[in-house]
């Protein structure tokens, strides 16, 4: 209790680092152009990520690098350069899960804090011991892990331990998955993973080719792979008491209205805590705001019991998604009360929307007028990413986030 649980957010590229940081994150973590589990996303080149350090720093806010892949040899060149650079631009600690690269990193970089990935599969206190050995400062314990067992692990062995806490579940064990390369060609464990794990099955018998058997008496086929995600903004003082220091929530890939809604809700979850502790009653609100954001239904994964088919979604792999995120503040004229919103998807004069802001409460309003980049008078605004003023009720600041409940306008 002397010290504030972390509460750590995903940043796919620089505009989520800064939403994640604006709208609560104590840390980001980022991956570089090589060596994440995360190739398909925006990921950062050199400047983004000198950007986004000098930019979290200047908030007293610490960004993490990912380097959780499983190396081939190949893999392996232009490491020590590429730690070096890391180390030069202020990133305060590398997440790592493969022997080799922690070699690396302690003959390149040896000052560098290490946090030990869930790729690591650490699911045991003498596992953690061994660990901190060889001079990892932080684990990422595994997944599969119940409160009970952390528990255990964290008060057997001194040190720090970090969970994920929201987001996708990977179906393998702690995400160590082969499905992807497989059946696609694209190595998991290397940053290319294909989602095979969302796809839909049938069973077909050996003597009958071609005649598909629903596996859950379903004759579309069945998502048998497909998890719910995890959410445990609900349980925020059973994971302080299991003794962990860092809350880490999921999504290189999400959006950046994903990240700033999911950041938002835990952010205000984890002060009402600490501000009294014992007096702490959950909000009905906190889960409300997590499910603004796509997602899938939810599960609490191993914390509590082993999960049971409750755990899992065979009927569907899409997203339940109640909003859309309709525009972000660029700029607001005190003067005019005028904000500048550069749009994210199709808005309309007159509708009602939701207005979240990084540093204050949440407010509705109507739109009661828009103009385009020309100050021309527009009744919608169709086009991608492009330039609107219109008039807020209250004031807003840079980063603030328009929103709708889908199928209101």
């Amino acid at each position: 209790m002397n010290k504030k649980v972390e509460l750590l957010a995903p940043a796919g590229n620089l505009e989520k680092l800064k939403m994640a940081v604006l709208y609560g994150a104590d840390a980001v973590y980022i991956g570089g152009e090589a060596y994440g589990l995360r190739a398909y996303a925006d990921n950062f080149s050199p400047e983004e990520m000198k950007e986004g350090v000098e930019f979290a720093h200047s908030r007293g806010r610490n960004v993490y690098l990912t380097m959780n892949i499983i190396p081939h040899n190949e893999d392996l060149e232009g490491m020590k350069e590429y730690l070096e650079f890391a180390r030069d631009i202020g990133i305060d600690a590398v997440i790592l899960s493969d022997p080799g690269v922690l070699s690396i990193l302690k003959e390149t970089v040896p000052d560098m804090k290490v946090h030990l990935s869930t790729q690591a599969n650490n699911t045991n206190w003498k596992s953690a011991e061994f660990w901190f050995k060889q001079g990892v400062n932080r684990i990422i314990l595994a997944r599969e892990l119940s409160l009970k067992e952390i528990k255990q692990i964290t008060e057997r062995v001194p040190g720090e331990f970090e969970v994920f806490v929201h987001g996708a579940m990977c179906i393998s064990y702690s995400g160590r998955c082969l499905l992807s390369s497989y059946m696609a060609g694209r190595d998991s464990n290397r940053g290319f993973c294909a989602h095979p794990c969302r796809w839909k099955y049938y069973l077909v018998e050996e003597k009958r080719p071609g005649e598909y058997l629903p596996v859950f008496e379903n004759d579309r086929g069945t998502f048998i792979f497909n998890s719910r995600d995890l959410c445990m903004i609900e349980h925020i003082p059973e994971l302080v008491s299991a003794g962990i220091i860092s809350m880490k929530i999921e999504g290189r890939m999400k959006s950046s209205f994903y990240v700033a809604t999911v950041v938002r809700a835990y952010r205000q979850a984890i002060d009402a805590y600490y501000e009294n502790p014992q007096g702490y009653v959950f909000n009905p609100e906190w889960l409300e705001e997590v499910s603004k954001a796509s997602h899938r239904e939810f599960t609490t994964g191993f914390y509590f019991e082993k999960p049971d088919e409750k755990g899992q979604v065979y009927n569907t792999s899409s997203y339940i998604r109640d909003y859309d995120f309709i525009g972000l503040v660029k700029s607001f004229d005190k003067a005019s009360g005028v904000a500048e919103v550069e749009q994210r998807n199709r808005m309309f004069k007159g509708e009602e929307i939701e207005v979240v802001r990084p540093g204050g409460k949440s407010f509705k309003q109507r739109i009661t007028g828009m103009k385009d980049a020309d100050g021309n008078e527009i009744e919608s605004a169709p086009h991608p990413q492009m330039t609107v003023y219109i008039p807020m009720d209250e004031e807003v600041e840079e980063y603030t986030i328009l929103r709708r409940k889908s199928g209101s306008n």
